[in-house]
């Protein structure tokens, strides 16, 4: 481990058994997660004792999903569903990854995360029962795709779309995670979408079991520190791929002059 892996794993350790993380989480969506930069992320959630979360690239991605069985992810998510017919697409490539043992083993859910996603809500969720585990709202892209600013993530009409799809998944039997935005300001949000139902929030980097909002004194504590762990991962990608970058200079200094050398004879 390097020096920043291993304060990333004091801090999730930590808050694993303070706090009630649960899982760890990289995007080979959004964030482009590279195999070697889940690799790294993956030996830190093992040590500590900590599943691994991995959105895909999108409800189709056969290669993603192939590479997360390789990996032993433990949550799959499927990023920007918006129609029933994405959505049963998603259902589709997991079942041509996955045998039903293995799903077993697994958790795949999708993102509601837009608001053509929430007119659809109903008919979406019905594709998901018997199928998949659950749904994860994410609050940033949401107020995006409403044309409303990032601050918007906490307003009451977010809360009250939030609360609906809470109501959707408990009558369903499906599982709700909140994302997008996730901060001590969210708290009072995440504990009203509890009252209905919620089994884990999530910050960009870390999972949270959704107990944490009653058993845990310092959350706002916890979230900060879970603000400290993205920046350690990202700094620690940085000097990982400065290594890689740095690594031939040497070699290809002593070539550009041998070459200088024969080319000009």
């Amino acid at each position: 481990m390097t020096k920043f892996e291993k304060q990333m794993f004091d801090i999730v350790s930590e808050l694993k058994d303070s706090s009630g993380v649960l899982a760890l989480k990289a995007e080979f969506e959004a964030e482009g997660t590279r195999v070697d930069e889940l690799l790294r992320l993956l030996d830190v959630a093992k040590k500590a004792g900590l599943k691994i979360a991995l959105k895909i690239g999108g409800c189709e991605a056969i290669r993603d999903l192939i590479e997360s069985k390789t990996f032993g992810c433990e949550y799959i998510i499927a990023p920007m569903v918006e129609t029933p017919y994405a959505l049963s697409k998603f259902v589709d490539a997991v079942g041509r990854v996955y045998t039903a043992d293995q799903r077993e083993e697994v958790q795949c859910l999708f993102n509601i995360e837009t608001k053509t996603a929430v007119q659809n809500l109903e008919e979406i969720l019905d594709v998901a029962v018997g199928n998949l585990d659950g749904a994860v709202f994410g609050r940033v892209d949401y107020v995006g795709s409403m044309g409303l600013s990032r601050d918007s993530v906490v307003s009451e009409d977010v809360l009250n779309t939030v609360t609906r799809v809470a109501n959707a998944c408990r009558e369903r039997s499906l599982e709700l995670v909140v994302g997008g935005g996730v901060s001590g300001d969210s708290i009072p949000f995440l504990r009203s979408v509890r009252d209905v139902r919620l089994d884990r929030f999530e910050t960009r980097k870390v999972i949270f079991s959704a107990n944490s909002l009653s058993d845990v004194v310092n959350l706002e504590t916890a979230l900060v520190k879970a603000v400290e762990f993205e920046l350690l991962w990202l700094k620690n990608k940085r000097n990982f791929y400065q290594f890689i970058y740095k690594e031939d200079e040497q070699r290809i200094a002593m070539l550009e002059e041998r070459w200088s050398s024969l080319a000009n004879r």
